[in-house]
């Protein structure tokens, strides 16, 4: 009875350590699936009428005329606030964000939407292959399959906009002088969107793009069964991207972009929009991307293939096809023979063959 009544005062005060433990805890966790672990960058021109005012690294531009503003991509749920205090210390008032668009539905990128349009009461256009999904605060995208549940879950699940307009690929925006084309790069998102827009700069006029998310979103596995098409989605997105004659490419995240490097740069060069106009950077972001997607693509299949090479027999008229798959994890990383350069591969298919195809730069 003794050692009962002791025992108590000892699990009391553990459990009170407990809770003051996890309550910070708690907080953090809170704190960073909100925002993702954020933080606030300082906002700042690029060129013309086009803004910086993202957080340091997930980004929304902002776009401004006397008939009101347009802002692309609204963060986390708790990136929205940093947006807003970006867009004042700007000099510009959230009241006069006339649209917002949206890239993609995913959390980091459409979060922050529906507190940005409560604060401001703009239109929200989101492309008509992921409307539903940010609608629904990021819940109900097919791509999902099976583990849709997951963004039911806290922490995942964002507060819901109101869709105004849903759109196709190609679609124009207008506010006053203001012209966006929606260009639908899927494949990272089945409505991914990059947002085209002329920048007129101490006499020059540019065209700059905010380039959707260009990697693959889902393992390989998951998206044949859930979203097979997104092989040619891709290969319709890396062709479009290059065929478009950017002058400011810009992205979802950041560093893409390089943020950081070419605002510092600002400072040194003879116009400060100098530093972003960059095609050269652009379209190195685009080979980069498609070498790694199609790098990914591949290791993905390894095992499958592998396991067909090894303990099955291949049909004889298969055997081009498996042999092209069939180099080891270790080769994805030392393959570098430029495009169309052809590589000479050997395999073991019952028999010996020695192929010659292209493979494409790991990067």
């Amino acid at each position: 009875m003794n050692s009962r009544i002791t025992k108590r005062p000892v699990l009391a005060i553990a459990a009170v350590a407990l809770i003051v433990l996890f309550i910070p805890l708690f907080q953090k966790w809170k704190t960073n699936s909100l925002n993702g672990g954020q933080k606030p960058a300082e906002p700042f021109r690029i060129a013309g009428n086009l803004y910086y005012v993202g957080a340091n690294d997930v980004t929304s531009f902002l776009i401004t005329s006397p008939q009101g503003h347009v802002l692309i991509d609204g963060g986390y749920p708790g990136t929205a606030p940093m947006i807003m205090q970006s867009i004042a210390k700007l000099g510009f008032n959230i009241r006069d964000v006339k649209i917002l668009l949206n890239s993609h539905w995913h959390l980091d990128h459409a979060g922050g939407l529906a507190a940005l349009q409560k604060a401001s009461g703009a239109e929200l256009w989101v492309s008509e292959r992921d409307a539903n999904t940010v609608a629904n605060g990021g819940a109900g995208d097919p791509t999902l399959g099976p583990f849709g549940f997951i963004m039911y879950l806290p922490g995942f699940h964002y507060p819901a906009p109101r869709v105004d307009h849903r759109f196709k690929d190609g679609a124009k925006v207008r506010l006053g002088p203001i012209e966006l084309t929606a260009h639908v790069t899927a494949g990272h998102t089945r409505g991914c969107t990059s947002w085209a827009f002329p920048v007129h700069d101490s006499g020059r006029d540019l065209l700059a793009l905010d380039v959707c998310g260009l990697e693959l979103g889902l393992p390989v596995w998951l998206l044949d069964r859930t979203y097979p098409e997104f092989r040619t989605d891709f290969e319709h997105t890396f062709a479009t991207l290059r065929g478009l004659p950017v002058d400011i490419f810009l992205t979802t995240h950041a560093r893409k972009f390089g943020r950081w490097r070419k605002f510092q740069a600002r400072a040194t060069a003879k116009n400060p929009a100098d530093p972003f106009i960059d095609r050269k950077g652009y379209l190195e972001l685009i080979d980069q991307d498609e070498k790694r997607f199609r790098l990914y693509e591949a290791s993905e299949h390894l095992a499958e293939v592998d396991d067909h090479l090894h303990t099955r027999d291949v049909p004889s008229n298969r055997i081009a096809d498996y042999a092209g798959l069939a180099f080891r994890r270790a080769d994805l990383h030392r393959l570098v023979a430029p495009i169309d350069e052809p590589y000479v591969l050997h395999a073991q298919c019952k028999v010996s063959v020695t192929l010659e195809f292209p493979i494409v730069d790991s990067g």
